[in-house]
């Protein structure tokens, strides 16, 4: 299976990206005076697989483009065959032309009836569950130990006559007092406790609390209208008795919610029900050319049966969000975009060393990536192609179908836990450098971008995207090996990280208030 696409751009060490680039990609390493017919010229320097070189001359000030869009500017004169990166080139910002749903083209869905399935978990609302756990929440880290102790209680041994019910995992968090009483950090931190549990795979869920926390149990309960009964139970250290009697009553109240947990079956359902969340983690110059257009393309084919998709990670879709905006269903789904960016830009980072202000992780710039510019490029690709159907805050419940973004942080662990918050089913995560991450309670399955990485960490690894540039799949045949390879994981088969143990220390709300 040979990838045309990349087939005719890709000679011997090199692969260029676009016709009008004035850069190119090495895809493997590049040696000092190395000859690059393909372009007719001579490597000046050793490059890494993943770094860019300059193609022809380019003069101090003149835009370098990478798939046709400036990531930045020439710091000096760069003459043909030169590495380009952070020691010549300049991150600088430009102007964009925001026109919100000016490109919007409607998703083609298929019938119904034509539409892919898995075997989920139908719930007793109608919701569709990918797992089976029953989660333990903290509403302050002055009951973080008690809830891990609760779950650390049910070990496999315990669970074995309950084979139905995937675990009994904590989700605890350095949170929940010393902070603002109202506003939008409480708020957050409350929609994403409540996105917990009462997530679809939850088959049922504890919240414990101090006492005198300033996120109270019944303040939570109220502001999130839970619905406190059989699925729900809450406890309060201080009035229980402390901490060895929480854990006695946690434990004592998960054994009765066991038998009902593992009744479930799974049955045949609509791939319409499935939600992924789309999260970059350690990305490098390959993240762009495989993995991230390879997640896009399985997410136009879910959306067009039907499912959802989130898009996250506001700072790193900064660059580029203005064609994100141009393919929104409405103007409003389109600005709203552009005021969670510009509230990104102007007012939460202003004068700090953040990606958002140019700067990109040192793992990235190893990989390749110089600027945020140029990793948001790929970034924005996990997306798809499709339209963007709805903008949603950290952690609020997802209703649109279709492709749609959320705001996250860059940063995984909160990023990923605010799109569970929000009702993701499955994540689908793209890495370069080889990040490993697994999460609870929806699995993760991990997309490697280069096949040197996917071989030396195939325990971690569920996908080697890597194979379109060894030529043995093209773009659409990978984008169509990782949908099936969500279907499986919804329905049941285990992600690498799930074999692992992985997501059991990867719950984090996004931490944006101040504390005194």
């Amino acid at each position: 299976m040979k990838n045309d696409k990349l087939d005719k751009n890709v000679t011997g060490s090199v692969v260029r990206l676009h016709p009008d680039d004035n850069v190119i990609i090495a895809i493997k390493e590049v040696g000092s005076g190395e000859m690059i017919p393909s372009e007719n010229i001579t490597s000046q320097n050793q490059v890494a697989a993943g770094n860019k070189i300059a193609s022809c001359a380019i003069a101090q000030g003149e835009a370098v483009r990478k798939y046709d869009t400036v990531i930045g500017f020439a710091a000096c004169d760069i003459e043909p065959g030169t590495s380009v990166h952070n020691h010549n080139m300049t991150f600088r910002d430009s102007d964009r032309v925001y026109a919100s749903a000016s490109e919007y083209e409607p998703i083609d869905l298929l019938p119904e009836a034509d539409r892919a399935t898995f075997q989920g978990i139908v719930r007793d609302d109608g919701r569709v569950a990918t797992r089976n756990y029953i989660g333990i929440c903290s509403t302050v880290n002055c009951s973080a130990t008690v809830v891990r102790k609760i779950a650390e209680w049910f070990t496999p041994e315990r669970l074995a006559e309950y084979p139905n019910v995937d675990g009994v995992t904590a989700f605890s968090h350095p949170l929940g007092c010393g902070c603002e009483m109202t506003g939008e950090p409480m708020d957050l931190m409350r929609r994403t406790i409540a996105g917990y549990a009462t997530h679809v795979n939850l088959a049922a869920a504890l919240i414990v609390g101090l006492g005198c926390e300033r996120n109270q149990i019944s303040e939570l309960v109220e502001a999130q209208h839970l619905n406190i009964g059989p699925k729900l139970k809450t406890f309060t250290m201080q009035e229980i008795g402390g901490t060895r009697k929480t854990i006695e009553a946690g434990i004592e109240a998960v054994k009765g919610l066991l038998d009902k947990a593992n009744q479930v079956k799974r049955e045949t359902v609509s791939v319409s029900h499935l939600t992924v969340g789309l999260e970059c983690g350690g990305s490098d110059g390959f993240s762009s050319i495989t993995a991230n257009p390879a997640l896009g393309a399985a997410v136009d084919i879910l959306a067009r049966h039907g499912g959802t998709a989130i898009l996250a990670e506001t700072p790193e879709i900064y660059g580029v969000e203005h064609t994100l905006a141009r393919r929104a269903v409405s103007v409003e789904v389109g600005d709203k975009l552009i005021e969670r960016v510009r509230w990104w830009k102007d007012d939460y980072s202003v004068g700090r060393d953040v990606q958002i202000n140019g700067t990109v992780s040192p793992g990235n710039q190893v990989g390749g990536l110089a600027n945020i510019f140029e990793k948001s490029l790929g970034s924005a690709m996990k997306g798809g192609t499709g339209p963007l159907m709805g903008v949603y805050r950290y952690a609020e419940k997802v209703d649109a179908k279709g492709m749609v973004f959320m705001d996250t942080p860059g940063y995984d662990p909160p990023s990923v836990t605010g799109m569970i918050a929000g009702g993701a089913t499955l994540i689908a995560f793209t890495t370069g450098r080889g990040s490993m991450f697994g999460s609870k309670p929806s699995p993760c399955i991990k997309l490697a971008s280069n096949s040197s990485m996917y071989q030396r960490l195939e325990e971690d690894m569920d996908i080697n995207c890597g194979e379109i540039l060894d030529g043995t799949y093209t773009l659409e045949e990978m984008g169509q090996a990782i949908f099936e390879l969500m279907i499986s994981t919804a329905s049941g088969q285990k992600s690498k990280s799930e074999l692992l143990g992985l997501g059991d220390n990867e719950f984090a709300i996004w931490d944006i208030g101040i504390y005194g």
